[in-house]
């Protein structure tokens, strides 16, 4: 069911297993928008710089091979396509190769503004459509969208982090074990938070949702409210960024 048009970006932030993708996508869907899953696209980058055999930690190799990549995406919540060259390669993202590696390869700051330019094309292009977009990653509210309307920021224990990202990897058939992905939660919560590109980090303004202890479904219902608190359903009827 759609709620109603969204006005401008929400920008939603937070490190690894909080819900931001499965909170963003019903979002947009419900407001009946774009949304863009920035974590995606590094992802993909990760992708094509092992199958090119490069190593992560190598800044100019692997800045070489972002350089080359071609990569769509879709902003479509319901059907989302993630293309290298012609392939789909949204479910070989998600592997445990691509995971243990994603932390170096976004922390190039060759790769992060290269993307950058790429998530800013595409926020305006759906924005420019349709009015607005829900956008999660690490650094929507501080360096792609610094000007949205709402930017929320997402935590939770490492503990609820990990038995997420436990349950999801096995829904999905992916092995894990809760201990394992609770290491690698607070590791990537280190690398991500330390890096000198865009590390993660809430925007001063953003809202804090802890979501230890809420489900989806609440974790919606309090952005929604949020959303008209802020007044943010409706049309655009004029230029401007976002």
């Amino acid at each position: 069911m759609v709620e109603g048009e969204l006005r401008g970006v929400i920008a939603l932030d937070g490190p690894s297993g909080t819900g931001k993708s499965t909170v963003a996508r019903r979002l947009a869907t419900m407001l009946g928008t774009g949304y863009l899953d920035t974590g995606a696209m590094f992802r993909s980058v990760t992708l094509a710089v092992l199958r090119a055999g490069v190593d992560p930690s190598d800044e100019a190799a692997v800045a070489r091979v972002a350089e080359g990549v071609d990569l769509r995406i879709s902003t479509d919540p319901v059907h989302q396509e993630i293309l290298l060259g012609d392939e789909n390669v949204g479910a070989e993202i998600r592997g445990q190769a691509v995971t243990l590696a994603v932390s170096a390869v976004s922390a190039v700051p060759r790769v992060r503004e290269l993307l950058k330019q790429h998530q800013w094309r595409l926020v305006d292009e759906v924005c420019a459509s349709c009015g607005g977009i829900v956008v999660e990653g690490r650094d929507i509210g501080t360096a792609i969208a610094p000007d949205a309307p709402l930017k929320v920021f997402l935590t939770a224990s490492s503990d609820a982090r990990a038995a997420r990202r436990t349950r999801q990897d096995a829904a999905e058939g992916r092995e894990s074990t809760l201990d394992a992905t609770k290491q690698d939660v607070e590791r990537r919560d280190k690398l991500d938070s330390g890096r000198a590109a865009s590390p993660l980090q809430p925007a001063d303004d953003a809202v804090w949702l802890d979501t230890t202890h809420l489900d989806v479904a609440g974790v919606i219902d309090r952005i929604l409210a949020i959303v008209d608190e802020r007044d943010l359903r409706g049309v655009v009827t004029g230029p401007g960024r976002w």
